[in-house]
């Protein structure tokens, strides 16, 4: 199976090379644990190779994600100046009326590009995200997070079915995609998550304290279609954003 390395230092040793190309990979973690930065570098780390990425923002408005993102040394802003990296405000507070289900609104901005979802539906915004793919020849994504949509639904049936719907779409995107998720329980103690069992692949970013000491821990919990470490790794968010130590045990 082809695979698409994330850059990220020691974490496609993990991988095996990468992820699976053309897949929706699910990243679980509690605030804090570095979900934002993991897609982000991933992203970034795609758009050097000369391979455009969309982020899809939920919950905070681009302009902030990339200030969160600063402290990285990324320059997003030039990455989204020269068309390499694209930001899809899907955040409540930007939504606007008026425009047909179909179409997305660019913005022009002081760095770039900004698209809006015209529709603040599911519908709506995996029409949205099929047409700025085709359109700008997408082939990395980051939705970030997806906790926010599935909220609407309160049935589980319907939850289900809406993350089956929005999975499938992102995949026949051609795109290999993540989609965060925000942690409910303890990640020891927890109850395994709707999501988790429809994405076709699962990374856990564990926040552990173990005696009086703070750990970060990377888990693939799986990753379909390739071989894998499913051990939990040391990971840390340093100056140039999260570092693996694949060859380090935990405990």
């Amino acid at each position: 199976m082809e695979q698409v390395a994330t850059g990220i230092k020691g974490f496609d040793e993990l991988l095996g090379g990468g992820f699976p190309k053309a897949r929706c990979i699910l990243v679980v973690g509690s605030p804090g644990s570095g979900k934002t930065t993991l897609v982000m570098q991933y992203l970034k780390n795609g758009a050097l190779l000369g391979e455009r990425g969309l982020y899809i923002s939920m919950d905070e408005k681009p302009e902030q994600v990339k200030e969160n993102m600063s402290p990285y040394g990324w320059e997003l802003d030039k990455l989204e100046r020269e068309g390499k990296l694209l930001f899809l405000d899907a955040t409540p507070i930007r939504k606007r009326k008026g425009f047909g289900p179909t179409e997305y609104t660019p913005e022009t901005t002081e760095t770039g590009m900004v698209i809006t979802v015209p529709e603040l539906t599911l519908g709506g915004l995996i029409r949205t995200i099929r047409k700025v793919v085709e359109e700008e020849n997408i082939e990395r994504i980051a939705v970030d997070p997806i906790t926010s949509v599935m909220l609407r639904y309160d049935e589980v049936p319907k939850r289900r079915r809406a993350m089956l719907v929005f999975f499938d779409a992102l995949i026949e995107t051609g795109c290999t995609a993540l989609v965060t998720t925000e942690l409910r329980t303890s990640m020891l103690n927890r109850a395994f998550q709707l999501e988790e069992f429809l994405s076709q692949g699962v990374i856990l970013l564990h926040t552990l304290v173990h005696e009086g000491n703070v750990i970060r821990a990377i888990q693939i919990e799986k990753m379909r279609g390739i071989r894998h470490d499913t051990q939990l790794r040391p990971y840390q968010i340093e100056k140039d954003g999260i570092e693996v130590f694949p060859k380090d045990r935990v405990f």
